[in-house]
C-alpha cells in the first residue's frame, strides 16, 4: 500500500511534471520477471525514475538493489527504503563474514522479480559513464536464462547530482536497449559487452536513429 501511494502521489507526478522524463523504446521493458535492468548511476533520482517506468500492477515485482549499509542505516531510512521504494538490500560486507552476498538477488529472481542494478556502484559525474563492476557477471552466471536489459538515463545527474539535496527541474530521457545477445563466461568480456551496449545507448542521445 505504501509503495503504491508513493508511486502515484510522488514518483509519477515528479517524473512527469518536474523532470519530464521521456522513455525511448518503452516496449523493450520487461513486463514480467525474472529480469535484470542495468542502468548508469548519476543521481539519487535514478531509482525513482526507473521504477516510474513500470505500471503499478507489477510494481511489487520491481526491486531496486541497494546497499544495506546506506539505505538501512537508520530506522526511518530503512522504513522508507523498504516500504516506499521496495529496495532489495544488498550487504556489501557479506563476503567478509563468509556469506554469499548474492543470495537475496538469486532468490528474488527465482520468485520472478525484476531487479534494478547499477553496475557502476557509486554515483558518478553527470553524463559520464564509469567502468562497470563485475558483480553483475556473477549474478548472470547463476541465472544465465534471465534477460539483462540495459537502460541509459540521460539528464538525471543534473536533476539531483551527487552532494545535492534539492532537485533542479531538467528534462530527462531513459533509453531502453535490447536484451544482451551474448553472455560470455569470461567476466572481462561480459563487462566489456555490457559497457558496449550502454555506450550504444549513449550514442542514441546524439543520434536517435541508433536507438
Amino acid at each position: 500500500m505504501w509503495r503504491l501511494l508513493f508511486h502515484w502521489l510522488v514518483t509519477k507526478p515528479a517524473m512527469l511534471l518536474f523532470v519530464g522524463l521521456h522513455v525511448r523504446n518503452p516496449e523493450r521493458l520487461p513486463m514480467a520477471g525474472p529480469a535484470i535492468i542495468v542502468a548508469n548511476h548519476n543521481s539519487h533520482a535514478d531509482t525513482v525514475a526507473l521504477t516510474s517506468l513500470f505500471p503499478s500492477r507489477i510494481l511489487h515485482k520491481v526491486r531496486p538493489v541497494a546497499a544495506a549499509d546506506y539505505f538501512l542505516s537508520s530506522r526511518a531510512m530503512a522504513w522508507f527504503s523498504i516500504n516506499c521504494m521496495g529496495i532489495l538490500p544488498f550487504d556489501r560486507h557479506a563476503r567478509e563474514r563468509g556469506e554469499d552476498p548474492l543470495t537475496g538477488c538469486v532468490e528474488a529472481l527465482d520468485r520472478g522479480d525484476i531487479l534494478i542494478l547499477f553496475p557502476e556502484g557509486s554515483r558518478g559525474e553527470p553524463e559520464k559513464l564509469q567502468h562497470f563492476k563485475k558483480g553483475i557477471c556473477h549474478l548472470a552466471a547463476r541465472r544465465p536464462e534471465v534477460p539483462i536489459i540495459p537502460v541509459y538515463l540521460h539528464g538525471l545527474g543534473k536533476v539531483l547530482p551527487r552532494g545535492a539535496f534539492l532537485p533542479v527541474p531538467f528534462f530527462c530521457d531513459a533509453f531502453v536497449g535490447l536484451p544482451l545477445a551474448e553472455r560470455p563466461e569470461d567476466t572481462d568480456a561480459f563487462v566489456a559487452g555490457l559497457e558496449a551496449a550502454m555506450a550504444k545507448l549513449v550514442e542514441g542521445t546524439r543520434f536517435p536513429e541508433w536507438e
